[in-house]
């Protein structure tokens, strides 16, 4: 049977464990619908990266689905043209 060598204490044990943990995940926005998206992956509310469209997300869905998913994208699009439009107005104004 194997017998280790030497006693380890217990803080020199914490301090080797010290680094394994969970670490938060860091998120970025996407730029077309506006929802965090985890980085080097595609949104899965509208199927874009990095500008394009890589998979259709409405062609899965039902009829039904499909179009309240449309009014979602419509609505958070415009929202973000809104947002746009009032930091080009602040932005004008300071200058």
């Amino acid at each position: 049977m194997a017998v280790p060598k030497w006693h380890r204490p217990k803080p020199r044990q914490g301090q080797r464990r010290m680094h394994i943990y969970l670490k938060e995940p860091k998120f970025r926005v996407c730029p077309k619908c506006g929802k965090e998206v985890l980085p080097h992956i595609m949104c899965r509310n509208c199927g874009y990266y990095q500008g394009r469209e890589v998979t259709n997300v409405l062609a899965k869905l039902d009829k039904r689905e499909k179009k309240r998913k449309e009014k979602e994208l419509a609505v958070q699009e415009k929202e973000q043209r809104t947002k746009q439009k009032e930091l080009n107005m602040e932005e004008l104004s300071k200058r």
